[in-house]
C-alpha cells in the first residue's frame, strides 16, 4: 500500500497541486483504511530519503498536504526536462557522504558508497539514470557538485565537493539531519559531525551580519586537497562503547 501511495504522490507532486487525504484514501485499499497513518508515514518516509521530497500539511482542517523538494532543483528535481524521478535525494546522500569524509571525498569513496545503493558506473538506474554521467557532469554542470583532477596523480584520480549551489540551497546541519532520520536517530548522535553543523550554522549566521566598523569580511578556502577519511557513523558508535 505504502508503494502504490508513493507513486500516487510522486504524479501529484509533478503537477504541483495540493494533496487531500480524501485523494489517498481511495489509492488505500479498503482494508487498509484503519492502518492509513501508518502508510503514510511510511510513504512519506521513502519519498524523503529517495526522492527528497517532503509532505507538508498546510491544512489542518481539509487535510491538505503539499509535496516540497529539500532544494530548488530544476524541473522539480528531475535535473533534466522530460520525464523521470527527482534526484534530490541522491545528491542528498552525496553531500552527506562529502561532509562526513571531511568536507572531500574522491571518487573512489563516492562509488563505494553508491554501490552499496546498487548504483553503478556504467549500468542505468531506473531511478537515476546514468550515475556516472549524473554526478560527474549534470550534478557538476548545475554547481551542486565540484568534481575535480587530484594533483600529482598518475593515472588522473578525482574527487568531490559541495557545489556554490549545495552550499546556498542546504546546510551541513540539514544533510546531517537528512542522514540521522534514514538512520532513525538523532544528529547530535554523529557528535563531531553535529559540532561541525553547529559551526556551520553560527557561521552562516555571522555571514548575514553586517561587518563592524574597522573589521573586513575574511574569506575563507575551502578548496585544499582532501583530508584523510574521517570514521564511519558505525566506527564512531564502535569507539564510543569501548
Amino acid at each position: 500500500m505504502a508503494v502504490m501511495l508513493v507513486q500516487f504522490l510522486m504524479q501529484m507532486y509533478k503537477t504541483e497541486k495540493a494533496v487531500r487525504k480524501a485523494h489517498m484514501l481511495k489509492i488505500v485499499n479498503k482494508k487498509y483504511k484503519n492502518r492509513f497513518l501508518e502508510i503514510l508515514s511510511r510513504a512519506s518516509f521513502s519519498m524523503e530519503v529517495i526522492f527528497g521530497v517532503d509532505l507538508k500539511e498546510v491544512d489542518s482542517t481539509k487535510h491538505s498536504h503539499i509535496l516540497v523538494s529539500k532544494m530548488d532543483m530544476p524541473n522539480k528535481g528531475r535535473v533534466s526536462r522530460g520525464g523521470g524521478f527527482p534526484k534530490t535525494g541522491v545528491l542528498m546522500n552525496l553531500l552527506y557522504v562529502i561532509f562526513m569524509k571531511g568536507n572531500c571525498a574522491t571518487e573512489e569513496i563516492i562509488w563505494e558508497f553508491l554501490n552499496k545503493m546498487r548504483v553503478y558506473a556504467g549500468r542505468r538506474h531506473f531511478l537515476f539514470g546514468e550515475p556516472k554521467k549524473l554526478i560527474t557532469q549534470d550534478l557538476v554542470k548545475l554547481k551542486y557538485l565540484e568534481y575535480r583532477q587530484v594533483p600529482n596523480n598518475n593515472p588522473p584520480r578525482y574527487e568531490f565537493l559541495w557545489g556554490p549551489r549545495a552550499h546556498a540551497e542546504t546546510s551541513k546541519m540539514k544533510v546531517l539531519e537528512f542522514w540521522a532520520k534514514i538512520n532513525h536517530t538523532v544528529p547530535s548522535a554523529f557528535p563531531s559531525w553535529y559540532e561541525e553543523a553547529l559551526r556551520d550554522e553560527e557561521e552562516r549566521v555571522q555571514a548575514t551580519r553586517p561587518p563592524r566598523a574597522g573589521t573586513s569580511a575574511v574569506a575563507v578556502n575551502d578548496s585544499g586537497p582532501c583530508p584523510a577519511a574521517l570514521p564511519t557513523p558505525s566506527e564512531v558508535e564502535a569507539r564510543s562503547s569501548k
